[in-house]
């Protein structure tokens, strides 16, 4: 019956955040479309990543987009994927109380295991290697948060399916995106 209660809790949020990824897909794509100068920072920056439309959404998205900043933007992509990621991070934690399942339970763990210093150090220190022009060191926290990450979806490549659903492959495009980015920095 629990599990139940878990799927029915993660239907809406997940619901909301497609819902709103397409919402703002469809309007971005259109700003883009009917810009007419040829795309702006944002546009340039997002093509050269591995996910165009989620960098695009987010940083359209974000009002506090600086238009002109690539360091700006690389903060942005890193502080989102902070916040997907303690997002994931309390998801775990409430399966973690709900399941009755052992070895549902030890993998859980090992994820949560996995993102705990993503969230409290790993990612924090990214930012402020950004804020301090440490594009180099930058680069290296996220590459280190993607290691991590990589490790708790290891943890479910053997079963059906994952209980994170989507959540993990969300965080692991933003991380993409935010390593694509601080790499346009460093490299000028």
């Amino acid at each position: 019956m629990k599990s139940n209660s878990t799927s029915v809790l993660s239907v809406p949020l997940h619901t909301l955040l497609v819902s709103f990824l397409l919402f703002t897909l469809t309007h971005s794509s259109t700003l883009v479309k009917d810009g007419g100068d040829g795309g702006d920072l944002v546009d340039q920056i997002c093509k050269k990543t591995p996910f165009y439309d989620l960098c695009s959404t987010i940083l359209h998205s974000n009002p506090l987009t600086p238009k002109t900043d690539p360091k700006g933007m690389a903060l942005i992509m890193v502080n989102n994927i902070l916040a997907n990621a303690t997002d994931t991070l309390n998801y775990i934690e409430m399966l973690i109380k709900q399941t009755s399942d052992q070895q549902l339970e030890q993998q859980l763990a090992f994820c949560a295991e996995s993102y705990i210093p993503v969230v409290k150090y790993i990612l924090p220190q990214a930012a402020d290697a950004i804020n301090q022009g440490r594009f180099g060191f930058a680069n290296y926290c996220i590459f280190d948060a993607e290691k991590e990450l990589d490790a708790c979806n290891k943890k479910f490549s053997g079963s059906a399916k994952s209980p994170l659903g989507d959540r993990t492959s969300i965080v692991q495009q933003l991380v993409d995106v935010a390593e694509a980015i601080v790499k346009l920095l460093i490299h000028g």
